[in-house]
């Protein structure tokens, strides 16, 4: 005898239930990596800061990563990418020593002075901390992915205070063009769960002050469209050349370690002829560029710095120093535009990140969370131009294109 169904709401509840659990768990475990891996970074950055000869050690910091990477990270070495083909391929749960390397190199990268940033090791942490409990739980393929991408938003907005955009993050990044609305819920969950994990453990993230915003005239948004191109060319350009740079680097130096020792010594050398503005997070310039007119080469600067950082292979992320670069050349453009400095830091800030990483909603959204609601339709126009204008390429190669961008030489789905 067939039993009657429960109505939908109600067959719902275990559902729930089940990922409230799992996303929770996430959240603890990456939202404590986070914090732990937020205090080291700060405790870093003071030490180099307080002793500059420490930037004629970067090249044998280099090395000594590099070595370590390849006697015991070579499967995991592809960090972000990794997570993106597990979630849309599955095949073996991703290694647990993921985390401690890129938390290690990481820091190691801050504390001799590369230009790198913290995302990518954040999100690193929460997918390998997430997917250890695929074995826990006995979770399927299906929802091994939605594990891999709550650990991902958790991640991202543990390590930015940004729980939305976050949320959002992992779901948008996989995929040009594409969401995965089947793990809404999780990341959802996930993200802002490890967003208040972070700040219980004290965690506090920069403030960025925004003064009145102009109204929304013609003139106004035919100028944020003109910024939100050149962000977005901006975002591509940063992409296609620290790709470039890293495969350069591997087809001319075949022994991995050798190839952010060399990095190194050309960035020490940079650095005595240039002075320490380019280097690390860059959070004060960042936060400069909201306040006041700054030089206008210091995105080139932070550009040229950051590629040879990564294109050589150190340790970090690629989301901070964009958001130097967005900032940095919002603030350059704003004197041509007709527009205040700290708006068109804050756009230039979420616009790269948009361009170069391909997620428009996601950056929109973060734009709102920092920067307060009065800026949503301004960041709105200029990360979705920054989207448009950056290619169907990114920062991420793993990425895929689930749908072109636009009609015109958009290339077929894969």
């Amino acid at each position: 005898m067939n039993l009657p169904r429960l109505p939908e709401p109600l067959a719902l509840l275990p559902y729930v239930g089940k990922w409230c659990l799992i996303a929770g768990l996430v959240a603890v475990l990456s939202g404590s990596a986070s914090a732990f891996f937020l205090f080291a970074l700060d405790r870093a950055t003071g030490y180099r800061e307080a002793h500059a000869w420490l930037i004629w050690l970067l090249p044998l910091a280099g090395f000594a990563v590099g070595w370590v990477y390849l006697k015991l990270g070579r499967s995991v070495e592809a960090g972000n990418n990794l997570l993106i083909d597990e979630i849309h391929d599955p095949k073996r749960v991703v290694p647990l020593r993921l985390a401690p390397l890129v938390l290690a190199g990481t820091v190691v990268s801050h504390l001799f002075g590369a230009s790198v940033g913290r995302e990518g090791t954040a999100v690193q942490m929460g997918g390998a901390l997430a997917d250890q409990l695929t074995h826990v739980f006995r979770l399927r393929h299906e929802d091994r992915r939605i594990l891999l991408m709550a650990g991902i938003s958790a991640g991202f907005a543990s390590v930015f205070g940004t729980p939305l955009a976050g949320a959002i993050f992992g779901l948008e990044v996989l995929a040009i063009g594409r969401l995965r609305y089947d793990a809404i819920f999780p990341c959802m969950v996930a993200a802002i769960a490890a967003d208040q994990v972070g700040m219980a453990w004290g965690v506090r993230h920069t403030h960025y002050a925004l003064q009145a915003v102009p109204p929304l005239t013609l003139l106004n948004v035919a100028a944020v469209l003109a910024a939100g191109a050149l962000f977005g060319l901006a975002g591509m350009a940063f992409a296609r050349s620290t790709h470039a740079a890293s495969a350069f680097m591997k087809r001319r130096i075949a022994y991995a370690p050798l190839r952010p020792l060399l990095g190194g010594c050309v960035i020490a050398l940079a650095v005595w002829l240039l002075g320490t503005r380019y280097i690390g997070l860059g959070i004060p310039v960042i936060v400069e560029a909201f306040a006041r007119p700054l030089a206008p080469w210091d995105w080139a600067g932070k550009f040229v710095f950051t590629v040879a950082s990564l294109g050589s292979g150190f340790k970090g992320g690629e989301v901070t120093p964009l958001f130097y670069l967005g900032a940095t050349l919002g603030n350059a453009l704003a004197p041509l535009l007709h527009l205040p400095f700290a708006l068109l830091a804050g756009l230039g800030f979420v616009a790269v990140f948009a361009g170069a990483a391909n997620t428009p909603l996601a950056s929109t959204i973060m734009a709102i969370e920092l920067f307060g609601p009065q800026i949503g339709p301004f960041a709105a126009l200029a990360c979705v131009v920054a989207y448009l204008f950056s290619g169907h390429s990114g920062i991420y190669h793993a990425q895929r294109v689930g749908q072109g961008k636009h009609h015109y030489r958009s290339p077929p789905a894969d």
